[in-house]
């Protein structure tokens, strides 16, 4: 999912790196508030855990690529907000030690992948407690399967409006692929959310972190 440079027009990437300045600077000054000295170890790992999973790409077409993505892990663990962050922190890392993305579409893959996929998660989670009852391994298999479709829309977009191809012929390759990775995904996030329940004993919805940082 990652956007290699030379792929999107001046006006997405100005209008892409935007939106992802103005959600970063949110977020952090949410992240101000709620986050305490014990959460700092925490996030790392977790961040850690994210870098190493996106390493694994899987070629989706014409340069692009898809690879698992951590968002809704991590917005279940530590909310929206610090997701975000973490995120964000990620695909930097990425982009300047490997290349992983483009630089001048960082703030692209910035607001796909650290923006939009959090999100997503986040309602997705807030949403399937009135659909599921006890623990809620279906919303959070629910919440990573959409946020990575999600991210692979908003991605198809700016692939579509830069000019690079028809909506049909990006969108239907990007989403089916990114619908079949969103399973990996959606188990993967069950089973990391359910240590990180053991671990930090955080209430088997895993929706109060989220509602606090999305409060503050």
């Amino acid at each position: 999912m990652h956007i290699p440079d030379g792929f999107l027009d001046p006006k997405t990437l100005i209008v892409t790196a935007a939106a992802s300045a103005y959600a970063l600077k949110k977020d952090a000054d949410s992240a101000k508030k709620i986050m305490e000295e014990k959460d700092i170890p925490f996030l790392g790992v977790l961040s850690a855990f994210v870098f190493a999973a996106q390493m694994v790409n899987f070629p989706v077409m014409a340069g692009t690529s898809g690879h698992f993505l951590g968002a809704a892990m991590l917005t279940y663990a530590v909310g929206p907000q610090l997701a975000g962050l973490a995120m964000a922190s990620v695909l930097i890392l990425q982009c300047l030690l490997f290349q992983d993305g483009g630089l001048l579409a960082l703030g692209a893959n910035i607001f796909n992948m650290a923006v939009v996929a959090p999100v997503t998660a986040f309602f997705m989670l807030k949403f399937s407690k009135k659909w599921f009852s006890g623990k809620n391994f279906a919303g959070i298999f629910l919440a990573g399967w959409a946020s990575v479709v999600a991210a692979s829309i908003f991605c198809s977009g700016e692939l579509f409006l830069s000019g690079l191809a028809g909506l049909k012929e990006v969108m239907i390759p990007m989403v089916v692929i990114h619908s079949l990775i969103g399973i990996g995904e959606g188990l993967i996030t069950v089973a990391v959310c359910s240590f990180v329940d053991r671990v930090r004993n955080i209430k088997a919805d895993g929706i109060d972190n989220s509602e606090k940082g999305m409060t503050a």
